[in-house]
């Protein structure tokens, strides 16, 4: 089979297109012929060498996919042959509460990952996806979707009239702002791009803030929303962005901590004491569990929710998918295709 491997590390130049022997399943495992892929920021950071230590020059990259079962290992149930499936990049947490130990079983990290023809995975951390459900409809929920859905449900406990706040453009935050919809949430987002931020009003923003013209952003959230705040917040920014979350938070404000994204911050943080006097709760968002998962599919498929793919490519075209993730003129996600 074709297969990515990360190579040397040192940037998307490093990615290399190798062949190696069809992989057969353990026991408990099965092995999926690849359908399409989706990329995450991660990946970028992961093939510069940025994500933790190296890796195995090796080892298979890309965290989000959807495969069809081909081979099924002893003792496997719960999936057949035929079968189209996506799993979460922490293929061992199940159900229950996040533990460290995760992270030995990182697909694209500590495991091979999705770039390449077939996979082999753990039954038990498979999804089965409806045939209701179309391949680019499914691919992107393992990873970006899950992580918006542990944000917004899990521990935002999301309900009705809440407004989410979703930093940029990116994967997770476009899909914070339909699945915030889909529960009949109010959303407001920010972004650089007056353009993007249209697309994002189409999609059913409520507020839209371009923060490179308007650098106090909490502040215009804030009053954008009558002075109440939101009171869900997806924090991709960072440290760099914490502070201005803080400002833009409800009383009683959940802010999910997902990423980096907006740099190093320049300064610590000024209004540490409103954490306490908004009594506000800030939680580190890990990607979620197979149950989690299962929870979005299901909600996916009832209520017609269509991921935004803003780049498609072919297998062959991996390295123009990074590269194309990494200008940053993407808005949803960047699919590539068997």
């Amino acid at each position: 089979m074709k297969a990515y491997q990360l190579g040397e590390q040192q940037g998307i130049a490093s990615l290399t297109l190798t062949e190696r022997p069809d992989p057969a399943p353990g026991p408990g495992e099965v092995v999926l012929r690849v359908r399409a892929v989706c990329l995450n920021h991660r990946d970028l950071t992961i093939v510069a060498g940025l994500y933790g230590p190296r890796r195995p020059e090796a080892r298979v990259p890309v965290s989000d996919g959807i495969g069809e079962v081909i081979a099924l290992g002893e003792g496997v149930s719960g999936v057949k042959i035929g079968d189209r499936a996506i799993c979460g990049h922490f293929c061992a947490w199940i159900d229950g509460a996040f533990s460290p130990a995760v992270f030995g079983r990182d697909l694209g990290v500590s495991l091979d990952g999705w770039l390449a023809e077939q996979i082999v995975v753990p039954a038990a951390a498979l999804v089965v996806v409806p045939d209701s459900l179309t391949d680019e409809r499914a691919v992107p929920l393992g990873a970006a979707g899950l992580t918006a859905w542990h944000a917004l449900v899990e521990i935002g406990r999301i309900k009705a009239g809440d407004l989410v706040l979703a930093l940029g453009t990116g994967g997770v935050s476009i899909f914070a702002l339909q699945l915030a919809k889909m529960h009949g949430a109010r959303v407001a987002i920010t972004s650089s791009s007056d353009e993007k931020l249209a697309q994002a009003r189409a999609l059913g923003a409520d507020i839209v803030v371009n923060y490179r013209s308007t650098p106090d952003w909490g502040a215009a959230v804030m009053a954008a929303s009558g002075g109440a705040g939101a009171d869900i917040i997806v924090e991709t920014g960072g440290l760099a962005t914490l502070s201005q979350s803080i400002a833009a938070a409800a009383p009683n404000g959940r802010i999910g901590l997902i990423g980096a994204l907006a740099g190093v911050p320049d300064q610590v943080l000024p209004n540490f004491s409103t954490i306490l006097g908004k009594n506000l709760v800030l939680r580190g968002i890990t990607a979620g569990s197979r149950r989690m998962l299962a929870d979005l599919v299901r909600a996916v498929d009832a209520n017609g929710v269509v991921p935004v793919i803003g780049g498609r490519f072919g297998f062959d075209e991996a390295a123009a998918a990074y590269g194309y993730l990494k200008s940053g003129g993407c808005l949803g996600k960047v699919l590539i295709t068997n």
